[in-house]
C-alpha cells in the first residue's frame, strides 16, 4: 500500500475515532469527503485498477456492515466510516481490519464491563441470550441494545484503533520508519 494512502487512512481513523469517542457520532462531513479522497488517491496512483479496488473496498465495507445497521447494533456513522476506509485500503485489507476490530471491540467491552462492575449482570445477560437462542425466542428488553442501562462500546473507536495499529505495523514492518 502506498504510504500516502496509508497515511490518509490513518488520518481518517484518528479523526473518526476522536469524534466517536467525544460525541458517539462519526459525521458525514468526515466520511463522505474521505471516501472521495480515497477513491481519488487510489485512482491517481493506480489508474483504473486503483479506481476499481477503491470502489470495491467502499462497497464491501458498506455491504458487510449494512445488516448490523439495519438491526440497530451499529450506527450509520460507523457504517459510512467503514465504507470510506474501504475506499482507501481496498476490500482485502478492509476485511482484515474489520475482523481484527471485532477483537479490539471485545477487549474494550471486557474492560468496560470490569470497570463499571457489571460482570455478574453481563454473565446473566449472556445466559438469557443463550436460552433465547436455544428456545428460538427473542431475549427480554433488558438485554436489548436499546435499553438505557446497556453498556455500549463505540465501534468507530475500535475500528480506528485497529487502523492505527495496522498502519504502525506496516511502517515498522516495512522499514519505512
Amino acid at each position: 500500500m502506498k504510504p500516502l494512502i496509508l497515511g490518509g487512512a490513518m488520518l481518517l481513523a484518528v479523526l473518526a475515532g476522536w469524534t466517536d469517542s467525544r460525541s458517539r457520532r462519526i459525521p458525514n462531513w468526515l466520511t463522505v469527503p474521505a471516501a472521495l479522497i480515497g477513491i481519488g488517491a487510489n485512482t491517481a496512483f493506480d489508474g483504473w485498477e486503483g479506481l476499481k479496488a477503491s470502489l470495491l473496498g467502499a462497497v464491501v465495507g458498506l455491504a458487510l456492515l449494512l445488516p448490523f445497521v439495519l438491526l440497530r447494533s451499529l450506527g450509520a456513522g460507523d457504517w459510512k466510516f467503514a465504507g470510506a476506509l474501504g475506499a482507501f485500503v481496498g476490500r482485502f485489507v478492509l476485511i482484515d481490519l474489520l475482523l481484527v476490530s471485532i477483537f479490539v471491540a471485545g477487549v474494550m467491552a471486557l474492560a468496560l464491563i470490569i470497570y463499571k462492575g457489571r460482570v455478574r449482570q453481563t454473565v446473566r445477560n449472556i445466559g438469557h441470550i443463550l436460552v433465547s437462542l436455544v428456545t428460538f425466542r427473542l431475549p427480554g428488553s433488558h438485554v436489548s441494545l436499546d435499553s438505557p442501562e446497556s453498556l455500549k462500546v463505540p465501534y468507530g473507536v475500535a475500528l480506528s484503533a485497529t487502523v492505527v495499529l495496522y498502519g504502525l505495523w506496516q511502517v515498522w514492518g516495512s522499514g519505512l520508519a
